[in-house]
């Protein structure tokens, strides 16, 4: 893999890890328009990479979030931090199910069907169409809000559903303050992406043997700073009621995915 490849996909992770136009989508669009050859194969080692660059972003982001809940749940009381962080794990139970019993029923769905993308693009813009419309409130999220935004965090694995979009618009639609959405939204990916990530270490699948440290450390770098700066500005256009613009995006791509798919 080239220097220019592993910079260019670092930033197309960081990015699309936070902004709502679904990552998975766009890179089934990529590999239809540029062709498979095009675009370098990632190994599951540059993935894992990338994937824990994103991850120690949104860490940074939420330093104090996280290191406010970490001495909340160590007192070891039913406190407002350690609530929170069971409203992690329980939003985190049906994407674990999805990913551990429909696994290569969900892989087969990544094969270039662009139909599939564009529709389910166009469902990613009228979900942030509607979040974008929601009243502000001060409300928290709840258990039974954390399931169902769980829940729609399980069906963001679907090319062309983003994951952000889905879970932040979710939560504003259940009555959320839309800057607790958007905070529950990055938190709750992380001990998932941390999952994944030691899943894919202990398979035995990762290869060390052919392993470029230079591009595995320019790909890190880029999806760090391109997350850093994704997840800061996201939390942001949020608050103000920005989702909009990436709605009309998706609207475009989609559309435009869907007429490919059926001229082709």
């Amino acid at each position: 893999m080239e220097v220019i490849d592993a910079i260019v996909l670092g930033i197309i992770q960081g990015l699309t890890e936070f902004l709502p136009v679904s990552s998975s989508g766009h890179l089934e669009l990529g590999k239809v328009i540029l062709g498979d050859n095009s675009i370098p194969k990632e190994s599951l080692l540059f993935t894992v990479v990338l994937h824990f660059a994103t991850a120690l972003s949104t860490i940074v982001v939420f330093r104090k979030d996280i290191w406010s809940l970490i001495s909340g749940v160590l007192k070891l009381q039913w406190n407002e931090d350690l609530q929170f962080v069971s409203k992690i794990a329980l939003s985190m139970v049906p994407a674990v199910i999805v990913g551990l019993f429909f696994e290569e029923q969900l892989e087969a769905l990544f094969g270039g069907n662009i139909l599939l993308v564009g529709c389910m693009l166009i469902v990613t813009a009228a979900l942030l169409l509607l979040a974008d419309k929601a009243k502000n409130t001060t409300k928290k999220v709840s258990f039974s809000n954390a399931f169902i935004i769980g829940v729609s965090q399980a069906i963001a694995m679907l090319p062309g559903i983003s994951r952000s979009g889905a879970t932040i618009s979710t939560s504003v639609l259940l009555g959320n303050d839309k800057t607790k959405a958007a905070r529950f939204s990055f938190l709750m990916v992380v001990p998932l992406i941390f999952g994944k990530i030691a899943k894919d270490i202990f398979s035995g699948e990762l290869s060390y043997e052919s392993a470029n440290i230079t591009t595995l450390s320019i790909g890190f770098i880029a999806a760090f700073v391109s997350g850093l700066f994704a997840c800061t500005w996201m939390i942001k256009l949020v608050k103000k009621s920005k989702l909009s613009y990436f709605a009309f995006y998706c609207i475009l791509v989609g559309i435009a995915a869907i007429i490919y798919s059926l001229l082709n």
